[in-house]
Formats: C-alpha cells, sequence, structure tokens
C-alpha cells in the first residue's frame, strides 16, 4: 500500500527552520542544511535531550566500517581499505585477522559490515571478493574462546553484483525474533538491478544465519533462483539496517544529489528506484510512476544529501527526550541525527545534537548492551571508535 507520509509544502517550511535551528553552522564551503522532514517537536527534543560524554575506545584506525560488541568487554572493528578485523579491550587494539588476501577493496567496497553472535562465537563479515570475479559476499567464522583466532570459515551468501567498487553496500543485521541475517546491498551503479527480482544488488536480503539457505517466509522463497533471498527491493545504496523493539526492520540509504532515505521495510515491498535507461540519477529515489505500489520513505533528507550510513535503535531511560529514537550516523554533514517515528513508522520529531557534530564523518552506530552507543568515524588516517553515553 502506498505510503500517506508524504510531506507537504508547509510541512517542509515548519521543517526546515527546525532544523536550521538544531543543526551545527556549516563552514562557508559546505553544502546548507538539508530541508528535512521534521516537526517541531524536535526543537523541544532538542532541550530535553541528555548531555553526553563521549570517550574514544579505540584510535589510529583508517575508516572503520563497523563495531561490534563481544564477550569479556572486547569490540570487534573492520577496516575497510585495511581489510583488518581488530578487537578492541580496555583501549587497546589487537589484530584479529588480516583478510587482505581474501578481501577485494576498490573504491567504496572492502571489508565492511559485521554482526557477532557472542553465545556461538560466530563472526559474519560483509566484503568484496575477486574468487570468480570482482563482487560482495557474506562470510561466517568461528572464533576461539579468547577471541584470538578465526577458524571453520564458510561463504553464507556471494554473487552480490560489483562494477568499480561504487556502492558495494553493505550491511548485516541479526534478526531478534528469527534465525534470519539480513543483508543491505548496493546497486554497483546499474540502472537495472535494483527491480530485477533475479539480481542481489540493491535489495535487502533475508537468509538462514547458519545455512545461508533463504528463509522459508521469505515473499519469493518457493523460486529457484536469486530472488528466493530478497525481502524488499528498489534500493540504491543501503547503508544501515536497525530492529525495532517491537521487532520492524528498518534501512537507511545514501540518496543521488537527494533524497537520502530511512525506510521502513515491509515484505516484498519495492522502494522505487530505478535509474534507466543506462544510470540516470535524476530520477526520484522512490517513483511512484512505476507499475505495481512503491513505499514511500519514511524520512527523507530532500536536497540536498547529507549522507545518510548506519543506524540504531536508543535504548534505556537514560537517554531521556531520546530514548525510543533512530539514531543515524551522518557522513557528509558529519553529525548524528535522532530521528522519533510513532508506532505506524511516521516520523514525529528530528534531533541533531550539536555535540556530536564535531567529530567528522560517522560510519556506523551500534547500539551497545548498556545502551551506550558505539560510533566509527570515517576521516581516513586517524579515525576513532567512540561511546557515546548521556548523563
Amino acid at each position: 500500500m502506498r505510503s500517506s507520509r508524504r510531506s507537504t509544502p508547509l510541512a517542509l517550511t515548519v521543517a526546515a527552520l527546525a532544523v536550521a535551528l538544531l543543526a551545527p553552522m556549516p563552514p562557508s564551503d559546505a553544502d546548507p542544511a538539508p530541508a528535512g522532514a521534521a516537526s517541531v517537536g524536535a526543537v523541544s527534543a532538542e532541550r530535553q535531550a541528555p548531555q553526553f560524554r563521549v570517550r574514544t575506545v579505540a584510535r589510529g584506525l583508517q575508516n572503520p566500517w563497523d563495531v561490534q560488541q563481544a564477550p569479556g568487554g572486547r569490540l570487534i572493528v573492520s577496516e575497510r581499505d585495511r581489510a583488518r578485523l581488530s578487537v578492541v579491550r580496555n583501549g587497546k587494539r589487537r589484530t584479529l585477522a588480516n583478510l587482505s588476501k581474501q578481501v577485494w577493496v576498490s573504491g567504496e567496497t572492502g571489508l565492511m559490515s559485521l554482526a557477532v553472535d557472542a553465545g556461538s562465537r560466530t563472526l559474519w563479515a560483509c566484503h568484496g571478493s575477486s574468487a570468480g570475479g570482482n563482487h560482495v559476499q557474506v562470510t561466517r567464522w568461528r572464533v576461539d574462546a579468547k577471541w584470538r583466532t578465526l577458524s571453520n570459515r564458510r561463504t553464507v551468501l556471494s554473487g552480490f553484483p560489483s562494477t568499480s567498487g561504487r556502492h558495494g553496500g553493505c550491511r548485516l543485521l541479526l534478526d531478534k525474533t528469527s534465525d534470519a541475517l539480513l543483508v543491505g546491498t548496493g546497486d554497483a551503479a546499474v540502472g537495472t538491478n535494483p527491480r530485477d527480482l533475479d539480481s542481489l544488488g540493491g535489495k535487502v536480503l533475508r537468509v538462514h544465519r547458519r545455512t545461508g539457505e533463504p528463509m522459508a517466509d521469505n515473499p519469493y522463497a518457493d523460486a529457484t533462483t536469486a530472488r528466493r533471498f530478497v525481502w524488499t527491493y528498489g534500493h540504491r545504496n543501503v547503508q544501515g539496517l536497525a530492529q525495532r523493539a517491537d521487532g520492524s526492520l528498518w534501512s537507511s540509504e545514501h540518496g543521488s544529489y537527494r533524497d537520502d532515505e530511512v525506510n521502513l521495510l515491509v515484505k516484498g515491498g519495492d522502494y522505487g528506484w530505478n535509474p534507466v535507461p543506462g544510470y540516470n540519477e535524476e530520477v526520484p529515489m522512490t517513483d511512484q510512476s512505476l507499475p505495481g505500489t512503491q513505499q514511500e520513505a519514511a524520512w527523507s533528507s530532500g536536497t540536498p544529501t547529507i549522507a545518510t550510513s548506519g543506524a540504531a535503535w536508543v535504548r534505556g531511560s537514560q537517554w531521556g527526550a531520546l530514548e525510543g529514537t533512530l539514531a543515524v550516523a551522518v557522513l557528509k554533514d558529519s553529525e548524528m541525527m535522532f530521528l522519533r517515528f510513532d508506532d505506524a513508522g511516521a516520523l514525529v520529531s528530528e534531533t541533531r545534537p550539536r555535540a556530536l557534530a564535531r567529530f567528522g564523518r560517522l560510519r556506523s552506530v551500534t547500539s551497545a548492551r548498556n545502551g551506550d552507543l558505539l560510533v566509527t568515524t570515517d576521516n581516513g588516517d586517524g579515525d576513532r571508535v567512540l561511546r557515546i553515553s548521556p548523563r
């Protein structure tokens, strides 16, 4: 069913005012702040938001793409171009695995998202691979009890399309309500991929986390082709996946020159990206002129984009007015957004704390077990993993 949440001109005017009041002033050579779909409630949310304690828990990294928790206070960190997995504990980093011989690195593609099942000491990674031709895949390993070595390597799913490395995706999420592993992929800058159900590009995929088989309740699970893995399609470049406490699944993705999106994912949903003929980035991110029904974004940046990246739901009463919001890391505008949605998925408010707009580009955000947010910066050499706590 088509969403009715498209903003009216009046709502956009109010939204622009709210964002302007909340956002830090950009330097003179930066893009102006976007007219996002926020409400006036964002202003009061900013005033009620907690103060933050921000600690650096790892430094000296290069383009860290993801951070996940492991047992014993350990953090697992991936670095895209170095193709290095690290364990961080008590402020010290050590190499868990150098995967440079297994990972194809090009442009936006390399060692990207991670998922960790601490109980079974299982680690999944989404990464570029040149085995059998350049593509993106998901690999799984077992980790020893001291989190020092990887073993039992297995390819879970492969063949995500890739060209130059542009739009390689790729975000992983372990479903809390089933044995599914969700995989958000990029369209590899090939216009036909997002709506081709037998291409794994421009999709959110859903596979069994151990076997790599399609989940039995996928919308095309009975197919004999690649579409049996597809959960949603019509995406451009999925950068974040997050699961709300109610079990609903959400994505964040990069727009073209406009309309970064946060989407509420519905089974079999078409999200409307169709940049053909060729790779025509002038078309809408959600093109309602296409056949069938397209799902409108729950939030959109408008023009210009801000480069939304990883996302995580904020948990814990210590967060005050921000509890239950979706924290979204932002690359181009170098900030963190907190988006509040109602139970039906409609946007209520948008908050951009100034205190979190001084660390440069933010790539990923993970909700730690105690409710803190673990965040990676993506500025190049000298990147960090941050732990953000409310106080």
